[in-house]
């Protein structure tokens, strides 16, 4: 069964319309007109237990808004949602002891006072024991290489340091449903890649559900095989990762170094060439012809050097939400 539902989710915020100069600013005073912004419309998708799901779309896109229907802090418009069985909404405990929000630009840890500290003060939130306590510190502090830093100030300890705190402090109630907003967000490389591998673990160890918003495509490439696309408000695709990279990237590029240079028209047989610059040769050739297109390279040509890369999925996301037909990006 799913944990995560939501049926024609939609949220839509009237906004005061202010007519320029005195006349408008006094109009604005005693008779206000508003327009609706639709933020997010008509937004459906499950997602299941221990899954790792990605939510992409650009800035403005109703991806923050959607997570904070989902987590209760905002009332849908309309549609329906349900998580962990229960309606976000009512913010009922049993509810909040299952899901935890991690924002990459809000706090919850207490500035001047030491992780530890604030760590009890969710611990009594959350009505966790002594013992059961101090052992789910141990063992998150380990799986973050956070050792010796809990008790230091906040402020003293370096962002990726606190954004490792922040997570251990969202997830001390071991939570069923994970909702990261830009979780690695303003990290360094480093940081980030410490972050990654232990969202990685965490989930695998507790089975946790995880519903992910990044800009960093490294952290969607990492950790998750499905995704979902918003854009504008509306849900535009959602499926596996590698089926939109197969769909909008269905090429890869064959980079070769020849002993000798060849023209284009002699190798042209062998896909489409993109560039001939004296030995060196780029083709683009179909995912399905790769392996036989390569195999023909390599028993015909006398090659030095052969690399295959791929289109970053960086820009594959930029093309499809550049696209303006979005019946061709599989809008439902």
């Amino acid at each position: 069964m799913s944990i995560i539902i939501a049926q024609d989710l939609s949220k839509v915020y009237p906004v005061a319309v202010k007519e320029p100069g005195i006349k408008g600013t006094i109009t604005h005073f005693f008779r206000r007109t508003y327009r609706d912004i639709k933020a997010v419309q008509d937004v459906s998708f499950e997602i299941t237990p221990g899954e790792v799901v990605g939510f992409l779309g650009p800035n403005g896109a109703g991806k923050t808004t959607t997570l904070k229907m989902l987590t209760g802090l905002i009332h849908p418009s309309s549609g329906q949602v349900r998580v962990a069985g229960h309606v976000p909404f009512s913010r009922q405990e049993p509810f909040l002891q299952k899901i935890t929000l991690v924002m990459g630009q809000k706090q919850q840890l207490l500035w001047d006072l030491p992780a530890l500290d604030s760590l009890k003060i969710n611990a009594a939130v959350y009505n966790i024991p002594d013992q059961e306590f101090h052992q789910r510190v141990g063992e998150l502090t380990e799986m973050l290489s956070l050792s010796g830093k809990l008790t230091q100030p906040v402020r003293k300890l370096s962002l990726g340091e606190r954004m490792k705190a922040e997570l251990l402090a969202a997830l001390l109630h071991r939570p069923q449903v994970l909702f990261l907003d830009e979780p690695t967000l303003g990290l360094d490389v480093n940081a980030q890649v410490a972050v990654r591998d232990f969202l990685r673990e965490y989930n695998q160890r507790y089975q946790a559900t995880v519903l992910l918003t990044s800009h960093y495509m490294a952290d969607i490439t990492a950790l998750c095989e499905r995704v979902l696309l918003i854009y504008q408000g509306k849900l535009i695709y959602d499926g596996s990762l590698n089926g939109l990279l197969k769909r909008f990237a269905p090429h890869r590029e064959i980079h070769l170094e020849l002993a000798q240079p060849l023209s284009k028209e002699q190798l042209m047989s062998y896909g489409d060439v993109k560039r001939v610059d004296g030995r060196a040769v780029s083709f683009m050739v179909s995912r399905e012809d790769l392996t036989r297109t390569v195999s023909r390279i390599l028993a015909d040509l006398e090659v030095i050097d052969l690399t295959v890369t791929e289109t970053p999925v960086e820009e594959v996301i930029g093309q499809v939400f550049q696209s303006n037909d979005q019946r061709s990006i599989g809008i439902k």
